[in-house]
């Protein structure tokens, strides 16, 4: 579990109404905080308050996690008269994230056909391709190598454009942007957030302009179509839509890459173990992912619509539910020894790293496609691969909703 020093838990004080402040701080690399074994152990039900906006409170267990998700008692869209808790000052729109059937229901289907197992199956060889590409440069640049700058953010963004049809010349725009789109809060960032929002939008009705009049075979012009044709999206759910696809489809990817890499290299034995037999590959990437926090804290919270029973206690109508993946995932009565990293678990795909219930990950099955393909060329092409330092020489990106290295040099 975290390293996290009994001092430091002591230091997080109750708020004015009784709730914990939330996230729990100082995290750490990627430690789980102990407070969240605290509360899952003690406090199924646990208040908290987040910088901005009404408490809230935090589901820890991995059984009260899946019944947040799959319950339609539990709605994602804020009740009129409430205040969502939020971690930035400002409200962030999230477009189908903070849907409810039947409109996310209707949004879902249009986009869905394109994430498919199968699609992804289809994608891997030109995603293998991509990843080669990118370790020859690397391989021939010579160590040492940052595998943040030079593989983990340029592969999936090379993925999700092509997918989308965005111009892969225009990454490091893009990138700039979703980054200050993720800024917590803290600092003057909200001016900065709101313009990268609003630059990105303009951005992506820029691409949808462009599409109208010439378009390509991407998804893209798919849901131009849907739009202009079927009349299944409006102008704004188009362009947010866009947006989302952009964001999700590689900066998750992205720090995962880069943080299973980490755990990899800090857990020598496992490494050992998958380069011995790389036919686990697959599970691997599973439990790397129920292993692996990849959040700083529970965000976009559900509102309950009704009394709800819930981990030996009662979620009053109302009230807005936080629920942490990163805490359920460790779940003792779920995974058998939970902070221990075994790539042969035979439970880990019941992780909830993709979420479950309606607003599971539509991007799933790709993502776990990009993940497989990425460490599965970093342990063919780079056996030897290693840090090029220590584990805590390594610089954590701070501010920001997820988790990863802000560079990880690496050697081989």
């Amino acid at each position: 579990m975290s390293t996290e020093s009994r001092d430091g838990v002591r230091a997080q004080k109750e708020g004015t109404g009784g709730e914990r402040p939330y996230p729990f701080t100082p995290v750490q690399a990627l430690d789980l905080h102990t407070l969240y074994q605290q509360a899952r152990k003690n406090e199924p039900l646990c208040p908290v308050r987040m910088p901005y906006g009404d408490p809230g409170l935090l589901v820890t267990r991995y059984e009260d996690v899946r019944t947040v998700f799959t319950d339609p008692r539990f709605r994602r869209s804020v009740p009129e008269g409430t205040d969502q808790p939020r971690v930035t000052p400002e409200l962030m729109p999230m477009g189908l994230m903070e849907m409810d059937p039947p409109d996310h229901t209707r949004i879902r289907r249009l986009i869905a056909g394109s994430f498919t197992a199968q699609r992804a199956e289809r994608m891997r060889p030109s995603t293998e391709r991509l990843a080669d590409s990118l370790l020859d440069a690397m391989v021939a640049a010579g160590p040492p190598a940052d595998l943040v700058r030079d593989f983990a953010v340029p592969f999936p963004i090379g993925v999700i454009c092509d997918l989308l049809g965005v111009p892969y010349q225009d990454r490091h725009r893009f990138h700039q942007w979703v980054t200050e789109v993720n800024q917590l809060a803290g600092g003057d960032s909200a001016p900065a957030r709101l313009q990268s929002l609003g630059e990105l939008l303009a951005y992506m009705g820029g691409l949808i302009q462009a599409r109208r009049a010439d378009p390509a075979d991407d998804l893209i012009s798919e849901l131009v179509v849907a739009h202009d044709q079927d009349d299944r999206l409006s102008e704004d759910e188009l362009v947010f839509l866009c947006m989302l696809l952009l964001i999700a489809g590689y900066e998750t990817t992205a720090n995962e890459i880069a943080n299973f890499a980490y755990v990899l290299f800090t857990h020598p034995d496992q490494l050992a173990l998958l380069k011995a037999r790389p036919e686990l590959l697959p599970d691997a990437v599973e439990e790397l992912l129920r292993f692996t926090p990849l959040t700083v804290c529970a965000a976009y919270p559900r509102y309950a619509t009704t009394d709800v029973e819930l981990g030996g206690g009662t979620v009053p109508a109302g009230s807005p539910v936080l629920t942490s993946t990163n805490a359920a995932n460790r779940d003792p009565g779920i995974f058998d020894g939970p902070d221990l990293l075994d790539l042969t678990r035979s439970t880990g795909r019941q992780h909830l790293a993709f979420g479950h219930g309606p607003h599971h990950c539509v991007g799933a099955s790709l993502a776990r496609m990009e993940l497989q393909v990425a460490l599965g060329a970093l342990l063919a092409r780079l056996p030897d691969l290693r840090l090029a330092g220590s584990p805590d020489s390594v610089d954590w990106k701070t501010g920001l909703l997820f988790r990863g290295p802000e560079k990880l040099s690496v050697a081989w």
